[in-house]
């Protein structure tokens, strides 16, 4: 039974880690054209943290935990539209992609069921799982899609700053260019992602320091920056070739929601294909259309709200309408939907 991987960013080591405890053959094809972001920062949920250090690996060590999320606008003058907290334990974590990605192919190397490759040969595997949007697969069968351009691009850093006695609280605000997301990474350092409408200069470091003043700066990292787009995949494969990751869905960053939906849509995966080997019966195509079935709606649905959330927003801004906002705020006092929410942001769609 052998399987392989297209693709060596955080969403291909992680399957493979996955595939590899359950006594999988795996070969990860690498890919040259990969670009790594070093200012990229990953926010999981707890549910996921909860599933990666039972089936996967313990991620605990590079976490940093938030227990308050505190979401602002700009046109109310109580400006605080909504909060959720759990004083208890947490909402989400975040980590450093670099971070996770070293270590995840340090220990795949000494991995005695997975391989490095620079070659595909289709004919060697039963199932084929396709991570990357640039590679000769994708462009052949993977170009369906539902596309949305939000003609906007995202700006991300981490800040050095001089350390806060409990830095647990992640902060979004949504100005009148887009939203500004503070994400704490540890007592000295927080993740910056700004996402701003139109091609105009932006100057992140005055945003910050605007926005951000209960920082005491030291240091503000290079600045990243990338198009906007969101995508969802109108067909997830061909015959036993399986799309994976941001090929399948990609989402607005302002929910920092993209690689929750991965981790659901692996949990999914190796389900099916644990209930194949407990039967007895070989991977093929029948994994990804049963994978497809199960998931595809529930992704689609997930992408439009974060969308939604993305749009009502916007349309405050161009309106400058305040009853929107005062209309969630008032929304957000209420403890079912709080907690609807919370439970949604964690564990995604259930239907």
């Amino acid at each position: 039974m052998k399987v392989c991987i297209l693709g060596e960013g955080l969403t291909s080591l992680t399957l493979a880690k996955n595939l590899a405890n359950l006594g999988i053959s795996v070969d990860i094809i690498l890919n040259k054209k990969n670009i790594k972001n070093k200012t990229r920062t990953i926010g999981i949920s707890k549910s996921n943290v909860e599933f990666l250090n039972k089936e996967i690996f313990d991620i605990n060590k590079f976490l940093w935990k938030v227990n308050k999320i505190e979401v602002f606008t700009e046109n109310l003058k109580e400006n605080k539209v909504l909060e959720f907290e759990n004083s208890k334990n947490y909402l989400f974590a975040l980590f450093k992609n670099d971070e996770v990605l070293e270590y995840l192919f340090f220990t795949l190397k000494k991995n005695k069921f997975v391989k490095f490759k620079k070659k595909l040969e289709i004919k060697n595997y039963e199932l084929i799982i396709n991570c990357e949007k640039n590679t000769p697969l994708s462009k052949k069968f993977f170009f369906n899609k539902v596309k949305k351009n939000y003609k906007s691009f995202a700006y991300t850093t981490i800040i050095k700053h001089k350390k806060l006695i409990k830095n647990n609280v992640a902060v979004q605000i949504f100005t009148e260019r887009g939203p500004l997301a503070f994400l704490p990474l540890s007592s000295k350092e927080t993740s910056i992602v700004f996402s701003a409408r139109g091609t105009g200069d932006v100057n992140l470091r005055y945003l910050i320091e605007k926005y951000g003043k209960k920082y005491a700066l030291t240091k503000v990292d290079k600045i990243e920056k990338f198009e906007i787009k969101s995508n969802n995949l109108r067909f997830y494969y061909h015959k036993n070739i399986l799309a994976f990751g941001d090929l399948l869905h990609q989402i607005h960053p302002l929910a920092g929601q993209g690689f929750n939906m991965t981790l659901r849509d692996i949990k999914v995966l190796t389900e099916l294909i644990k209930l194949r080997i407990s039967n007895g019966l070989d991977l093929n195509s029948s994994v990804c259309s049963d994978f497809q079935k199960k998931i595809k709606h529930k992704n689609f649905l997930f992408s439009s709200g974060v969308d939604f959330i993305y749009e009502f927003f916007n349309f405050e801004r161009r309106f400058k309408n305040q009853l929107l906002s005062n209309s969630i705020k008032f929304l957000g006092k209420n403890k079912i939907f709080n907690r609807t929410v919370k439970k949604l942001a964690d564990t995604g769609m259930t239907i």
